[in-house]
């Protein structure tokens, strides 16, 4: 009896069957790799896969390269979650991770970098290319209607890539940035 299931897989039956099981294969590992790279709330990529592509775009950056980042975060967003809810300030961060993704490019890397935050790596991107295109997010999401109806407006700060950097300089340099941006009156973007 054993010989004959052998037998009976030899062939396009065995060829189909192992085909069927490495698909299952493959789409399972797409899957874990998804989980693994992305924000689970907003489908950005998490700041772990920022972290891997920054050490991959700074080489280039040390040879040359034009690199900026800038990180956004929403204005006075505790409120918006204390007068309507988390699950309406979820929709906000959702909504402004989809207004980030549609209007960057497919070579910047945005991700969600914490609870209201948002990091975008921008190779082959002077600063002041960055400052004009953050400036344009920073536009849309406060003219965006879903987000004018409950006031949402980011501040952000950006800045170039140095040779001596390392993620602490030049995320540091970013939130000295953004900070300035808060402390100016906020919904701007600020250069450092």
């Amino acid at each position: 009896m054993e010989k004959k299931i052998k037998y009976n897989l030899v062939g396009p039956e065995l060829k189909k069957q192992l085909l069927k099981v490495l698909k299952n294969i493959d789409e399972n590992v797409n899957l874990l790799y998804e989980a693994a790279v992305r924000d689970p709330k907003t489908g950005l990529y998490n700041f772990l896969f920022f972290k891997n592509m920054l050490d991959i775009e700074g080489a280039k950056a040390r040879r040359g390269a034009d690199l900026s980042v800038g990180i956004f975060d929403l204005d006075f967003f505790k409120k918006i979650n204390d007068n309507y809810g988390h699950l309406t300030g979820d929709k906000i961060l959702i909504g402004v991770a989809r207004i980030l993704q549609k209007n960057l490019r497919k070579s910047d890397i945005v991700a969600r970098f914490g609870g209201e935050e948002f990091i975008v790596l921008m190779p082959n991107t002077p600063v002041n290319r960055a400052f004009k295109v953050l400036d344009r997010l920073r536009r849309l999401i406060k003219e965006d209607k879903n987000m004018e109806r409950y006031g949402v407006s980011a501040s952000c700060g950006v800045t170039a890539f140095r040779e001596k950097d390392n993620l602490g300089r030049f995320k540091a340099r970013a939130d000295k940035a953004l900070y300035k941006a808060k402390s100016s009156g906020r919904n701007r973007v600020e250069i450092e």
